[in-house]
């Protein structure tokens, strides 16, 4: 299971002391409520809900920040006006996490427009072209199974060809400019390497403190927020305070030390 990425889901017996009946699935899959019920048979059913995206599904609009429509300057002054020092003075990782969160949220709505965009499926080396080229084939298409003949059958593999061709050439084309904008463009090449990807990882099951298993986005979040704040560590700020007093000491009696060593000398510091 581990060499196909998979995970098992049943840890109850189904027959007798005996576990036969499994529920396996990948680990960018989630099982709700998995129980072991009632017998049919000699086996128990097994009850559980799989939350599944449809990949197809997609909204009409997009509500998206429009970064590109920002107001910066305004952006920075409302952040830097806030001290962050006394809203965050005895306070957890949590609740600094949240303070910090609603300040940004905030700012972000006053400076940064919205702009709507409609989502597409298409694969990133898809263009206006191939698109009216796949038109055409189907077109093609309908006219060899309304007409049957020869003329039309040689028109359809024209045009299935001249697809085929373009696609393979754009999606190389394509491959070779992110390729080559790997090292200027990092996030670019990243993206179209995830976007490839037929299997996406994403967190497993996690074991809370009283040992349960936890599948759902939110209970993992809070089981990792707690370990994370558990390895913080509180700085002690005293010796940092004592060596600012002691570097102002200093430099109150001696002054800058190339100014001194340039009216010794009478030459200066090199």
């Amino acid at each position: 299971m581990k060499t196909n990425s998979l995970q098992q889901h049943v840890n109850e017996p189904t027959r007798g002391n005996n576990v036969l009946d499994l529920v396996m699935t990948t680990t960018d899959l989630s099982i709700n409520g998995l129980e072991v019920t009632d017998k049919i048979g000699d086996h128990q059913m097994i009850d559980f809900s799989l939350d599944v995206q449809d990949p197809n599904t997609r909204t009409q609009h997009k509500q998206v920040l429009d970064y590109k429509r920002a107001n910066v300057e305004l952006l920075k002054v409302e952040l830097d006006s806030h001290d962050y020092e006394i809203l965050m003075s005895n306070k957890n990782a949590e609740e600094c996490y949240m303070i910090l969160k609603h300040r940004t949220a905030t700012a972000t709505e006053h400076h940064i427009p919205r702009k709507r965009i409609r989502p597409t499926n298409n694969p990133p080396w898809f263009s206006q072209v191939i698109k009216r080229l796949i038109n055409a084939r189907q077109h093609s298409y309908r006219r060899l199974k309304r007409y049957q003949t020869e003329p039309h059958r040689q028109e359809h593999i024209h045009a299935c060809r001249v697809v085929k061709r373009t696609v393979k050439s754009t999606k190389r084309n394509k491959e070779i400019t992110v390729t080559a904008q790997a090292e200027t463009n990092p996030k670019s090449f990243h993206k179209y390497v995830k976007d490839r990807r037929l299997k996406r990882d994403s967190i497993g099951s996690l074991i809370d403190s009283e040992g349960s298993t936890q599948t759902n986005n939110k209970s993992k979040a809070k089981i990792l927020n707690t370990y994370f704040t558990s390895v913080f560590t509180h700085e002690d700020l005293t010796e940092t305070n004592k060596q600012k007093q002691t570097k102002a000491y200093i430099s109150n009696k001696v002054g800058n030390p190339a100014t001194s060593c340039f009216k010794h000398s009478g030459n200066p510091v090199r």
